[in-house]
């Protein structure tokens, strides 16, 4: 179980600092003390830690100017990468941007991390020299748009969106847009206004359309991850209801949870898999839906 918190106290100061010092210093034999600069004392600093408080990823934003954040110091632990971490601190770091008013937030970053602040929708803007400067960074810069509050893959997100719209009709309809995507985790919502019932509650077939969604497109995501194609259709579904859903509905679903092997897909043969999606009523799950879905291979061509 991992939390996102703010570090206020000397020991997660200390935490924090440490895994600051092990991945980003301490690999340059730069010694201790050169992980701090001037800005930590008015920067904004976000950590990932573990049921007994250790450190697995953390980040810190500070400003420029009123218009300008700037991200730095961003470190996973090694033995917790590929989990999404570094996803989740970036989403919360712009997420103060956005509330303090900044028009756009630029990174500086090296040739290994260049790849995942691309994806993350910043855009290269100065490229470094790292021939003859491997240690060079180059500059990235990310406007602030309500089009790109989605971290991690925007741009897929955005055509995943259109495409619901234009071949899927009654997503537009019942107001169903994609709120995040972590890589790891995959979330939407939908208006309750466009679903409601007679009791002010919404339709539970609205809520089974809107888990449905949700896991389709997680899985459409992770087809575009992995550079596979096919068409996806769900095979069989299941849906409990605990409560009625009496706001707006968030519907996540979780790369962690499907089950199946897509890699039969490369083979030109069908792929199954079963995902899950859970249903917010704020923060309350208050249903669990399990889908079964077919992954149709592309036909070879002759």
């Amino acid at each position: 179980m991992y939390s996102v918190i703010t570090p206020t106290t000397p020991a997660e100061f200390e935490r924090y600092y440490d895994l600051r010092w092990r991945v980003l210093r301490k690999p340059f034999q730069r010694p201790r003390g050169s992980e701090q600069d001037e800005y930590d004392q008015v920067g904004i600093h976000r950590m990932i830690v573990d049921e007994s408080g250790a450190a697995i990823a953390i980040g810190r934003l500070h400003f420029n100017s009123p218009d300008e954040g700037q991200i730095r110091f961003m470190a996973s632990a090694p033995e917790h990468r590929g989990g999404g971490h570094g996803v989740a601190i970036v989403y919360e770091l712009e997420k103060v941007a956005r509330d303090e008013g900044a028009t756009h937030v630029i990174i500086n970053s090296r040739d290994n991390t260049l790849g995942f602040y691309i994806k993350c929708g910043y855009e290269l803007v100065e490229e470094a020299d790292t021939v003859k400067n491997p240690s060079a960074e180059h500059q990235l810069r990310k406007t602030l748009t309500e089009q790109n509050r989605i971290t991690y893959r925007p741009d897929w997100c955005k055509e995943l969106q259109d495409t619901w719209h234009e071949d899927i009709p009654i997503s537009e309809t019942m107001g169903i847009r994609i709120q995040q995507y972590t890589g790891r985790a995959f979330t939407t919502q939908a208006m309750l206004s466009r679903n409601i019932n007679v009791h002010g509650t919404m339709f539970a077939g609205s809520i089974y359309s809107l888990a449905t969604l949700t896991c389709w497109g997680l899985l459409h995501l992770q087809l575009r991850e992995r550079q596979l194609h096919g068409a996806i259709v769900l095979a069989d579904g299941a849906i409990h209801y605990h409560k009625p859903v009496t706001r707006e509905p968030i519907a996540v679903a979780h790369v962690v949870d499907m089950i199946g092997d897509l890699s039969a897909l490369t083979e030109g043969r069908n792929a199954r898999v079963t995902l899950k999606t859970q249903i917010f009523d704020g923060d309350k799950p208050v249903a669990e839906f399990s889908g079964q879905f077919v992954v149709i291979a592309n036909k070879k061509e002759a």
